[in-house]
């Protein structure tokens, strides 16, 4: 098994997170491919971006 440093743990937890659903319509003639990313980024992230405008 790999251990990963704490610094590399670090840096993945700050990643998006991706998930990903692939199905078929009701109908089946459409593949529905669906991706969700999830981005947690603390208040004053968004104030400062805010600010800039």
């Amino acid at each position: 098994m790999i251990e990963l440093r704490e610094k590399k743990i670090e840096e993945l937890n700050k990643q998006p997170i991706v998930e990903t659903t692939i199905r078929k319509s009701d109908d089946g003639k459409w593949i529905i491919h669906k991706v969700s990313i999830t981005d947690i980024k603390p208040v004053s992230y968004l104030e400062k971006v805010m600010d800039s405008f």
